[in-house]
């Protein structure tokens, strides 16, 4: 029996082209300026961790070719995490999820599911997003957070992690992406698993795991409250 669900963002819950096409340019714009704050403690440190990775490089360059490469490195996290704090306080960023969502979320939270999140975004960001969407805060939804401070998403390590902070048997959580080796990671965590395959995404099936098109049809193969 399910008892909590963990959520990816990306390609799950959100659509790529969102954080493709608006968050990342908005991040890469603000970066620069945001490199040269030598006040904010955050800032301070992010920069000297990659000044630490890469002696003798410059740090902006470093965050440019990282955002290049889609590498997600915690640092550029925290700093783009920065940037999107002011971007979705002052209203210029708004999160638009998929549509089938935000009803799924309230109906599996209804329901009595727990919810939680694990994303490559830091965990400010997410709550950021989910804070400010279309359709409101849902925040209050989620009962727990989780980032790459927890480890990377494609280890097994990672999820035998979240197991013990949420205190459930492995099989009771149900983990969703759309992102095949961290469906892997989690199913040999001993983690349920299902692949979201977004059309729209253009996401790739997976083989040996679930798939559903969005949450409703989740809902439907694992018995989850419905929307």
């Amino acid at each position: 029996m399910i008892r909590l669900v963990l959520l990816d963002i990306e390609g799950t819950t959100l659509p790529i082209s969102f954080v493709r096409d608006v968050m990342f340019p908005y991040a890469a714009k603000a970066l620069p300026a945001l490199m040269q704050d030598h006040t904010n403690p955050t800032v301070v440190a992010a920069r000297a961790d990659i000044v630490m990775e890469h002696p003798g490089q410059d740090p902006l360059k470093v965050c440019q070719d990282w955002m290049q490469g889609d590498v997600k490195a915690a640092p550029l996290k925290t700093l783009q995490g920065l940037t999107w704090r002011q971007g979705f306080e002052d209203g210029t960023l708004q999160a638009d999820l998929y549509p089938d969502v935000p009803p799924a979320l309230k109906a599996w939270s209804k329901g009595g599911l727990r919810l939680a999140v694990y994303s490559s975004g830091s965990i400010p960001s997410q709550k950021l997003l989910y804070g400010h969407t279309a359709q409101g805060d849902l925040t209050p939804l989620f009962e727990d957070f989780f980032d790459l401070s927890t480890g990377g998403k494609k280890a097994a390590a990672s999820y035998e992690k979240i197991t013990a902070a949420v205190g459930l048997p492995a099989g009771e959580i149900l983990f969703l992406s759309d992102i095949g080796a961290e469906l892997d990671a989690a199913q040999r965590a001993g983690l349920s698993v299902c692949q979201l395959v977004r059309e729209q995404d253009g996401t790739v099936p997976h083989p040996g795991v679930p798939q559903a098109p969005d949450l409703n049809a989740v809902s439907t193969q694992f018995g989850l409250p419905v929307a």
